[in-house]
């Protein structure tokens, strides 16, 4: 089985663990910080935005079972991609949305699908959410890996007071991205 790698942004990073874990050819999802200057930054260092990184998630996957188009239709539906700031409660440039490509198909199927969001009039504003070339990525502590099964009391009021819940099923009917 040959693997690729994909890594999103899109605020908290909790939040983008759930819908991708356990689905058929999702091998693994990883918490994580990229796109910034410092290596191996700590969760600490990201959130005082000291390092220019983004919270983000690496996801290994099988693109034969679940190919990259499909993880992108996914993200956009775990996101506002039209809000520069932040995600939700969470402001501040380590919660900004953006996707990274390491490859230039990669980048070919998320410009594609960027343009028919947009253009699909499911968001009045203009979508502002980045495709940009892939940086290292730093696995987050121990702690913030697959975070809502370690506290699933905690994530659930997180993903709804911030604002996430509500916004997704507004927009898509739904909280896992189908």
């Amino acid at each position: 089985m040959a693997t690729e790698k994909a890594i999103f942004a899109g605020g908290c990073f909790w939040c983008l663990i759930k819908p991708f874990d356990k689905e058929p050819g999702i091998i693994k999802v990883l918490s994580g910080y990229t796109g910034g200057t410092k290596v191996d930054p700590t969760y600490e260092e990201v959130c005082l935005e000291q390092t220019g990184h983004y919270e983000a998630v690496e996801i290994e996957y099988d693109p034969a079972i679940y190919p990259y188009e499909k993880i992108v239709e996914t993200f956009w539906k775990l996101i506002d991609p039209t809000d520069e700031g932040g995600q939700f409660y969470d402001r501040g440039s380590s919660y900004r949305t953006a996707i990274f490509y390491q490859n230039e198909d990669q980048k070919r199927l998320a410009e594609k699908s960027r343009a028919a969001l947009q253009a699909s009039g499911k968001f009045k504003k203009n979508i502002v959410t980045p495709i940009l070339v892939a940086k290292p990525f730093y696995i987050a502590e121990e702690y913030h890996q697959y975070y809502y099964r370690k506290n699933p009391t905690h994530y659930e009021r997180y993903a709804v007071g911030s604002g996430r819940a509500d916004f997704q099923l507004e927009k898509w009917g739904n909280r896992d991205g189908k």
